[in-house]
């Protein structure tokens, strides 16, 4: 692999750390000090600016619509496309001491120091700013996002003049007027509505969403309010006395409401400490059931982290109309959509630590299932197809090849169906919410696919490598079709009369179907040579050879620095297909097949997708490749902190973060969990001392701690039965210990 790591922030296993500032990774530490609560998220941009910078608020679930013009009238194209939005800038800050404006891009300072607290969510930033007329002044930035009250944004400024009494001038602002930087535009009217003098109501043009901001400050001066064109202010002035911290606290209540819904009325002040204290216990409790632990290494401990930092801030089930976008809330790149991602890497974290929230992620597809009949209908199909990428439950990916030749959304919808029932134990779902999904992508799948004399496939197909296009028989994408074919046929069978009855009330259901995905399923096509090894399609083994440890590292992102014909014409892969079925089932192919499988496709995958390292780690774990497991693994766990893809600046990768989670469990320490029996075989990794992790299992919390000498687990609540190195044991509140294996 010619990706290298970019080492810039320091190791700490309790905190991401910048010391100093370079301005050549502004938009990288804008990207990494990004605070998100679900409902809200905002870059780590500076408040005052100055520099580069990408401006951004985010707000969970707004989003603009816009027509899209394809290049043909092509039946089946998308004329529709949906975009997250740039909310207003709820934390700009306009301080000037001793008559000089503050701006880091102009102005003379030091000692210059940003942390991220994980325990907290508290971001700081401080330096020394020597003026030109009020000597030196220590300033301290703090924010947080509230996690018990989303609504809440809160800012804290703290000054302390070192040589002289100062005057300062200070405003904090909510600026409405930020411009979409893929559009140019802003994308905010105001409602006209009246309002408190420290009120702002925004709405979207196309999509009627009502944002109310609502300022409120607390501070030394007399305050002075003023109303602009889609902005509020509110100024102070005072005397900042020489060798005392004076500071300045604002909260911005943001409040959405969406057509046909009422805003609440808007909360009152909440001090910056009393926030503070909220979201430290909130983390605390979250980091008591999910922390992952790493002795022996600090890079790996602090990434993994980070990641589950950022993954719990982004997505924890509070709306069923959030999903997890791409890059979350952190950044515009992949216009805040939802991709396939979800279901494969991110639905296993919240299956084992929050089953709400897992839920809520399988009921936004219940919710946008008529979006996909209406989606496999424009394009002949028969059932639901679900979209490439998506906010609104519609297609908004404009590039053909993409959404009309990946069947990969609506497969992977449907393995998340059958895999949180079988976790869970979930029936209810199953038989209702589950069963209409299968059936309708069942529908679809027969309805894409093709018989011809070797059996049934499907044609003019991307599968997930997405570096071959209009392929026929992808292995991936005709083994998952396989797979949702046989689940749909036996979830019928499952029903029980009535609910069978209701269900073909419901959508038509014709007592014929279930037979007709069998019989597809079973004369599925699949391209096998001798040694075991599967074509990824047909044709693949004739493509020209790529050798990708010759591309230089300059050239990643491979779509930044390649024209998008040339990436197509080799067996050069994006991200795993043949090892991702497998990944996703291993208990359908032989230790050897996937042994001579990774061997051959391994080398040839660019891990140009972020997703990528995981599911190879943890295959190269199970066929104990332990030092190649491990190497992939410090690549995944720290693909952002460390830019290994160079577009950390972008925003950051939230489905790798959940991979990353993954391949602790499964790969270090092997899980796999059927429905039926939870079965462990922990290793460590060579320096680590020791590592752990929980695992919330149907109501009780699992732990288990892995060290030199032996693994230790322990449950709360009621006790669990499991094996361990196949032995099986029954774990309650009182510790089991083994010895390790390996």
């Amino acid at each position: 692999m010619a990706k290298s790591a970019d080492r810039y922030f320091l190791p700490d296993t309790q905190k991401i750390v910048e010391k100093g500032f370079d301005p050549e990774h502004a938009l990288v530490s804008e990207s990494i000090f990004s605070l998100a609560n679900e409902h809200m998220g905002v870059r780590g941009y500076f408040e005052e600016g100055g520099g580069p910078s990408l401006r951004g608020c985010y707000l969970g679930g707004v989003y603009e619509t816009a027509p899209h013009r394809p290049e043909s009238e092509y039946r089946g194209f998308v004329d529709r496309t949906h975009y997250m939005v740039t909310a207003a800038d709820c934390l700009r800050v306009t301080l000037a001491v001793g008559g000089e404006k503050l701006d880091l891009s102009a102005c003379a300072f030091r000692d210059f120091t940003r942390v991220l607290e994980l325990r907290t969510g508290l971001l700081t930033r401080s330096f020394l700013w020597q003026t030109r007329n009020a000597g030196r002044v220590e300033v301290r930035f703090e924010r947080l996002l509230g996690m018990e009250r989303p609504e809440l944004l809160a800012q804290r400024l703290t000054l302390c003049a070192l040589d002289r009494d100062a005057e300062v001038t200070l405003a904090f602002a909510v600026d409405g007027n930020m411009v979409h930087s893929a559009t140019g535009q802003c994308l905010w009217n105001e409602t006209g509505e009246r309002l408190a003098e420290n009120a702002l109501e925004l709405r979207t043009a196309t999509t009627g969403i009502t944002v109310r901001y609502t300022l409120l400050v607390a501070g030394p001066g007399e305050k002075t309010r003023e109303r602009g064109f889609r902005t509020i202010t509110e100024s102070r002035r005072f005397t900042l006395a020489k060798g005392k911290e004076t500071a300045a606290e604002r909260v911005t209540a943001v409040q959405v409401a969406y057509p046909g819904e009422a805003l609440a009325p808007s909360p009152a002040f909440a001090a910056f400490d009393a926030l503070l204290a909220e979201n430290t216990r909130h983390w605390r409790a979250f980091w008591d059931a999910c922390d992952v632990t790493v002795e022996g290494d600090a890079e790996q401990q602090q990434g993994i982290r980070y990641c589950l930092f950022q993954l719990h801030s982004t997505y924890r089930g509070l709306d069923a109309r959030n999903n997890i976008g791409a890059k979350g809330l952190t950044g515009e790149a992949y216009s805040g959509h939802a991709f396939w991602d979800t279901e494969t890497y991110c639905l296993p974290f919240y299956l084992f630590s929050d089953t709400k929230a897992a839920r809520n992620l399988l009921m936004y597809r219940y919710r946008a299932l008529p979006m996909a009949r209406e989606r496999a209908a424009a394009m002949d199909l028969a059932g639901a197809c679900y979209p490439v990428a998506t906010l609104d439950g519609t297609e908004a990916c404009t590039l053909w090849q993409h959404s009309s030749l990946q069947m990969q959304p609506s497969t992977a919808v449907a393995y998340a169906v059958e895999t949180y029932a079988r976790l869970t134990g979930d029936e209810a779902f199953l038989r209702r919410e589950g069963a209409e999904m299968l059936c309708e992508i069942a529908r679809y799948v027969l309805s894409r696919g093709e018989w011809n004399q070797h059996g049934f496939g499907f044609y003019g197909v991307m599968g997930p490598d997405e570096f071959h296009m209009m392929v026929s028989n992808d292995f991936y994408t005709n083994f998952m079709g396989k797979k949702t074919l046989l689940q749909a046929a036996d979830t019928v069978e499952r029903l029980a009369g009535s609910e069978r009855a209701a269900l073909a009330r419901k959508i038509a259901l014709k007592p014929e179907e279930p037979a007709a995905w069998r019989r597809a399923a079973e004369k599925m096509i699949f391209l096998r040579r001798a040694d075991g090894v599967y074509e990824q399609h047909e044709g693949y083994f004739n493509l020209p050879h790529t050798n990708i440890r010759d591309i230089p590292a300059t050239e990643f992102p491979l779509y930044e620095h390649w024209s998008y014909d040339r990436i197509y014409r080799s067996d050069m892969l994006k991200q795993p297909d043949v090892l991702m079925a497998m990944y996703l089932h291993p208990e359908d192919f032989s230790a050897e097949e996937i042994a001579a499988n990774y061997a051959y496709y391994e080398p040839r995958c660019v891990h140009e997708s972020s997703l990528s390292p995981s599911v190879h780690a943890i295959l190269a774990g199970a066929l104990g490749r332990r030092g190649e497991a491990a190497r992939l693994f410090g690549f995944a766990v720290r693909l952002d902190l460390d830019n290994y893809n160079r577009n950390t600046c972008e925003g950051l990768h939230l489905s790798s973060a959940a991979a990353a989670w993954v391949t602790m469990t499964e790969c270090f320490g092997g899980l796999r969990f059927d429905g039926d029996t939870l079965r462990l075989a922990p290793w460590l990794a060579e320096g680590w001392k020791r590592f752990g992790f929980s695992l919330r299992v149907r109501g009780s919390l699992l732990r288990v701690s892995v060290q030199t000498g032996g693994v230790t687990l322990a449950c709360g609540g009621k006790p669990i039965v499991l094996t361990l190195y196949g032995e099986t044991l029954t774990v309650g509140e009182t510790p089991v210990t083994r010895p390790k294996e390996g």
